[in-house]
């Protein structure tokens, strides 16, 4: 039988090899592709986004872990498809207009993959109307909008109104060092997340 907690284990250390290894090792041995998501992927990622919000890990140690989950995905992910497996939910994450950080976008995508969202990433400099493009395109029930710096925020704002006069029916999240759940308030966003860990639970509540 796989030794799933070895694998979750191998996330949380960050051991890419390893977890690449035991994923194929699990799904050789006939062990159904969801059971390795749940219970050695997914449950390696809840523990370091645990431990990121109690600050017992810190950013560059969850991109290791992240990193560790995304190899292993590569290799899962034809699976899943082969077996039916449908995502949680479908997201789109992007950074706004004029802005080009994306350690925190790459954070909150990574981390959503690891919840088992399908999640498209738009990269940085995002204009509103190619946020409302993807959105129509792509079926996506849950969109979030990343700044770090306080003269990008507005464009937040802007890609909200332009989703809402678009009459699409996304939630939308929003997060950034200078961003606040006031912010959030202020330009209707349906939530906002301090952190990445906190981005998968805000987006999983989303979808109840």
């Amino acid at each position: 039988m796989a030794d799933l907690k070895a694998l979750a284990n191998a996330v949380i250390k960050g051991d890419q090899a390893e977890a690449v290894r035991l994923t194929q090792q699990a799904l050789d041995e006939g062990t159904a592709p969801k059971q390795v998501l749940d219970e050695g992927l997914i449950a390696g990622m809840n523990v370091v986004g645990v431990r990121f919000k109690a600050n017992e890990v810190y950013i560059p140690e969850v991109l290791i872990s992240a990193r560790a989950m995304k190899m292993a995905m590569e290799i899962l992910e034809p699976e899943l498809v082969a077996a039916g497996v449908d995502p949680i939910g479908k997201a789109l994450i992007g950074t706004v207009q004029g802005d080009l950080h994306d350690i925190g976008k790459n954070l909150v995508v990574m981390m959503l993959k690891g919840a088992g969202f399908n999640v498209e990433d738009a990269g940085v400099d995002v204009s509103p109307d190619a946020f409302v493009e993807k959105i129509k395109s792509g079926n996506v029930q849950i969109v979030g909008l990343s700044a770090l710096l306080t003269t990008t925020m507005s464009a937040m704002d802007k890609t909200i109104q332009m989703i809402r006069e678009s009459g699409l029916a996304c939630k939308v999240m929003i997060g950034g060092a200078p961003v606040t759940q006031n912010y959030a308030d202020k330009i209707g966003a349906d939530g906002y997340a301090p952190d990445a860990a906190s981005a998968v639970d805000l987006a999983k509540s989303f979808l109840n």
